[in-house]
C-alpha cells in the first residue's frame, strides 16, 4: 500500500475520538497500515500536536505499550477556521511539511467528520489549494451520511462535490456496509450452489428485513426530530441491504460491477404512489410505558423533541421489485426505536411445497422454510425446516440448523470503520455508496415523505415502548400463518416476547 496521510476534519469531535482514531489504531496494531503513514487532525479547537494526542487517548488504554506510543507519534494537528477559505493554506502547508519530514508522497484522504452543511464548502476550499489534484499522488474525499435530505438536496450535493472531485475520488461511507455479515450476503448468495438457484420468485414467498433498537433517541432528540426513522435508517442502511439481497450477480467483484447492479436494483423498485402510502407504509412513535418496573419516557418527552412532534420512530414498508427475478414477491422492511430487542436480521421465507401432505400436523402449521441471516448481534445464519419426529405416523416438527460467526475462533472480525477506512486507503470503493445510487434511493423514499408531510389524515400510530411497534404493521404481511419473525438477542431464540 502506498504511503499516505489521512486528514480528519472535525478531529476534535466525538466521532473521530470514539470511532475513527480507534479504528486506525487497530489497523496499526494489526499491521495493516502502510509503513509511512500519518493522521492529521483538523478542527477549530486550538490544540498543539501533543495536546491533540493527549485528547485522543484521554481515558483510554491505547498508550500501554511501546507500540501504542509509536502510533501516537503518527498523530498531528492543525487548527483552522473551517469556514474560512484562507485558513486552508495552513492545511496545505502542514501537509507539505509533514510529507517532506516523513518522506511521504502527496497521497491524501480527506475525511469529513463535520456537519453536512460543510460538505460543499470544504471540498471547494481544498480545491482552491490544489489538494484535489492527482498529478503527483491520489486525493480522496470521504463523507458521512446524510447524503442529502431528499432527492433534490442529494442531487445538489452530488453536483457540488463533482465540481471539485471526480466520482472515483468520492467515498460516501455507510458503516452498515462495513459489517462483516453484510458483506457476507454476497458470498451467501453467489458462492453457494444450494442458494442461488432458489433465489427468485419461483421459490421465495417474501423477504423481510428488521433493524430493531432497544434504545430511544436519548440526547439526539433535536437532530432526530428533523430526520425520523425513514431518513435515518431506511434510505441508506436498509435499502443498501435490500440491494445486496436482491441485485443480479455482478460479472466480477470489481467495485463498479457491484455498484452497477445495485443501481439497477434501485431503479427496478416499484414506486409507492402518494395515494398508496397509507397502504404500504406504516409509521409509529413510541409512547411512555412501564418496562420491567421502570417507566420509559415517550418520544415527545425526550430532550429536544417538540410536544407536537410527528417524527416517526418506527416505520414498516411493503414494496415490490419489478424485474424478472422478483416479480410479485413482496419485500418488507421495519425499523424502530424502543423495541423489545436489539437485532438486525434478514428472513427469507421460501414457498410451501405444492402439495401439503403434513399441513394438519399440530407442530408444523407453518410450512414455510426460513433462512435467517443475522447481521447483529450474535452474527450468523439459521435455517429452519421440517423433520419427522421419531415414532409412529408422520408427526412433523420445525427444526433448526445454525452457524455462528463466533465459532470461527481463529478469525478476528474487524469493526465496520476498520474495514471501510482500510478500503479507502486501498482505493476500493466496493462498500461505498455511489452518487447515482444515492439519488435513486431517495427517488423511492421521497413520495412517502411528501405524502406524510402533505396529508394529515395518514395516521401516526403510537406504540408503547418495549413492544414490537404498531398493530397496523402486522397487517402488511400477506399469507396464511405468516407474520413478522420476532427476533431476540440470540439468533436461535424466537418468541412472541423477548427479555429486555
Amino acid at each position: 500500500m502506498d504511503s499516505q496521510i489521512l486528514v480528519i476534519f472535525g478531529a476534535s469531535g466525538d466521532l473521530a475520538k470514539r470511532k475513527l482514531i480507534p479504528a486506525v489504531y487497530k489497523l496499526h496494531k494489526g499491521g495493516y497500515l502502510p509503513e509511512k503513514f500519518i493522521v492529521l487532525g483538523v478542527s477549530r479547537t486550538d490544540y498543539t500536536d501533543e495536546e491533540f494526542r493527549n485528547n485522543v487517548f484521554e481515558d483510554s488504554d491505547f498508550l500501554d505499550s511501546n507500540k501504542d506510543a509509536d502510533f501516537a507519534d503518527k498523530l498531528f494537528y492543525q487548527a483552522i477556521d473551517t469556514l474560512s477559505e484562507e485558513s486552508y493554506s495552513k492545511v496545505r502547508q502542514k501537509l507539505e511539511r509533514l510529507g517532506e519530514e516523513h518522506h511521504i508522497a502527496p497521497n491524501y484522504i480527506f475525511y469529513l467528520s463535520v456537519p453536512p452543511s460543510l460538505y460543499p464548502k470544504i471540498p471547494a476550499y481544498l480545491a482552491g489549494e490544489g489538494l484535489n489534484k492527482q498529478d503527483k499522488g491520489f486525493s480522496r474525499l470521504v463523507i458521512e451520511k446524510p447524503f442529502g435530505y431528499d432527492e433534490t438536496s442529494a442531487r445538489e450535493l452530488n453536483e457540488q462535490l463533482l465540481e471539485y472531485f471526480e466520482e472515483e475520488q468520492i467515498f460516501r461511507i455507510d458503516h452498515y456496509l462495513g459489517k462483516e455479515t453484510v458483506q457476507n450476503l454476497l458470498v451467501t448468495r453467489f458462492g453457494n450452489g444450494i442458494f442461488e438457484p432458489l433465489w427468485n420468485r419461483n421459490y421465495i414467498h417474501h423477504i423481510e428485513i428488521t433493524a430493531a433498537e432497544e434504545i430511544g433517541v436519548g440526547s439526539r432528540g433535536g437532530y432526530y426530530d428533523k430526520s425520523g426513522a425513514l431518513r435515518d435508517m431506511v434510505q441508506n442502511h436498509l435499502l443498501q441491504i435490500v440491494a445486496l439481497m436482491a441485485m443480479e450477480p455482478p460479472n466480477s467483484t470489481d467495485a463498479d460491477a457491484i455498484r452497477n447492479e445495485k443501481l439497477k436494483l434501485f431503479q427496478a423498485m416499484r414506486p409507492i404512489k402518494k395515494e398508496e402510502v397509507s397502504q404500504y407504509a406504516i409509521r409509529g412513535q413510541y409512547i411512555s410505558s412501564e418496562v420491567d418496573r421502570d417507566l420509559i419516557k415517550g418520544y415527545r418527552e425526550e430532550e429536544g423533541v417538540p410536544n407536537d412532534s410527528t417524527a416517526e420512530t418506527y416505520v414498516a414498508l411493503k414494496f415490490f421489485i419489478d424485474n424478472w427475478r422478483w416479480a410479485d414477491v413482496p419485500f418488507y422492511i421495519r425499523t424502530g426505536k424502543r423495541l423489545p430487542a436489539k437485532a438486525t436480521e434478514i428472513v427469507v421465507y421460501f414457498k410451501s411445497p405444492p402439495h401439503h401432505l403434513f399441513i394438519n400436523e399440530q407442530d408444523f402449521t407453518n410450512m414455510n422454510n426460513q433462512l435467517i441471516i443475522r447481521i447483529q448481534p450474535d452474527e450468523g445464519l439459521l435455517l429452519q425446516f421440517g423433520m419427522k419426529v421419531p415414532g409412529a405416523g408422520f408427526r412433523v416438527k420445525n427444526v433448526e440448523m445454525d452457524f455462528h460467526y463466533s465459532e470461527l475462533t481463529d478469525a478476528e472480525v474487524p469493526e465496520a470503520y476498520e474495514r471501510l477506512i482500510l478500503d479507502v486507503m486501498k482505493g476500493d470503493a466496493t462498500l461505498y455508496a455511489r452518487g447515482d445510487s444515492v439519488e435513486a434511493a431517495w427517488q423511492f423514499i421521497d413520495p412517502i415523505l411528501e405524502a406524510w408531510e402533505a396529508n394529515p389524515d395518514i395516521k401516526l400510530y403510537g406504540y408503547p415502548a418495549g413492544t414490537w411497534g404498531p398493530e397496523a404493521a402486522r397487517k402488511l404481511i400477506e399469507g396464511e400463518n405468516v407474520s413478522w419473525r420476532t427476533p431476540c438477542k440470540t439468533l436461535t431464540e424466537s418468541r412472541n416476547f423477548c427479555e429486555l
